[in-house]
């Protein structure tokens, strides 16, 4: 489960409305018909219009400066792991949405009217998004520039050629085209991977918008708080505050094992993700430590994700091991953070 969460766009040519977003959001809505569309919706309500996103939304900004994100993104990408256990695609992500906006609510170090927020104290509107495109960042798509580079030469040389402007033999140009679209190291469908091209297999994944605000327009919630929990004087009284992701991003990996009955694997934890990041040698020990079928499936999972598989090393060797991982630490950050929830 990989979690990011991330405020509005501020400044410069972004606008102070929610519009531009939601418009972002409605892209794979194009062209289908009213019965075949992803509609928004929120803990109660089905079928919510993108018009009413965005008035809601912007109608609730009370006293925030033009320099203060409106609402904030949370984006929720569940592994192909993950996807697999669902029954119900669809109606299993509404679900585990409407889950882990309760944990979102019980991350927050805030208080309306002496009591804790619940998910009634805030306003929010989800969207399930089915498609993903490589970006230009992609691990994929940046291997296969090179050969996109000599790709775009030759068409060109063969476009000068056609032209008449230079001599040449178009065919041995071609031919070399297709060795070089064949060649590429990354495929998808027989077809070298390229920027734009739609991603294969299940790419379920949730968008949800969230206001700044609470939802009688009065609090300001923001889950971008540096604090995890403290207290503030204000008006010469003592304001709760603060964030606490850790908290939810644990609480957001649990309500799916609890609710879909996940077995999760140590590599596709949020402790795992940590270790990490903060102590390669315990994620290291922790992985070598698996029973041997948890092992064999962590290292299926580093695998998929891009990691460059270690050698057959025995356990006793963990320090020999480490030496070797740590080399690999910098490539395997990027392949660990999409099978684990964002910090």
């Amino acid at each position: 489960m990989y979690i990011t969460i991330t405020p509005q766009k501020t400044g410069g040519n972004y606008s102070q409305s929610s519009a531009d977003f939601v418009k972002y959001l409605e892209k794979e809505n194009e062209g289908l018909d009213q019965e075949s569309m992803e509609h928004f919706f929120n803990q109660y309500d089905d079928e919510i219009s993108a018009e009413e996103v965005v008035s809601s939304i912007d109608k609730n900004t009370g006293k925030l400066k033009k320099n203060e994100p409106k609402f904030y993104s949370i984006t929720v990408s569940p592994s192909k792991y993950e996807l697999k256990k669902l029954q119900n695609n669809h109606q299993d992500l509404i679900k585990y949405t409407r889950a882990i906006m309760k944990d979102y609510v019980a991350s927050f170090n805030r208080e309306i009217n002496g009591k804790p927020i619940t998910i009634n104290d805030i306003k929010y509107y989800a969207k399930i998004e089915q498609q993903r495109r490589f970006k230009g960042t992609d691990k994929e798509v940046k291997e296969n520039q090179p050969y996109a580079t000599k790709i775009l030469k030759l068409k060109n040389e063969i476009r000068n050629i056609e032209s008449g402007r230079v001599e040449g033999n178009v065919n041995n140009l071609k031919k070399d085209i297709r060795k070089l679209e064949e060649h590429a190291p990354h495929q998808q469908d027989g077809k070298r991977i390229v920027q734009g091209m739609k991603k294969a297999g299940d790419q379920s994944h949730i968008h949800i918008i969230v206001s700044r605000k609470d939802a009688s327009n009065s609090i300001s919630l923001s889950p971008g708080s540096k604090y995890k929990a403290s207290e503030v004087k204000m008006h010469g009284k003592l304001v709760k505050r603060g964030f606490d992701r850790n908290h939810f991003f644990e609480n957001a990996e649990k309500s799916f094992d609890r609710t879909f009955a996940y077995q999760r694997n140590y590599v596709e934890s949020y402790v795992a993700r940590k270790d990490f990041l903060k102590n390669p040698k315990i994620y290291f020990t922790s992985l070598m430590k698996l029973p041997t079928n948890e092992k064999a499936l962590a290292f299926k999972i580093i695998g998929k994700a891009g990691i460059p598989m270690l050698p057959k090393i025995p356990v006793t060797q963990v320090q020999l091991a480490l030496k070797i991982f740590n080399k690999l630490r910098r490539g395997a950050e990027v392949a660990i953070k999409s099978s684990s929830i964002g910090i």
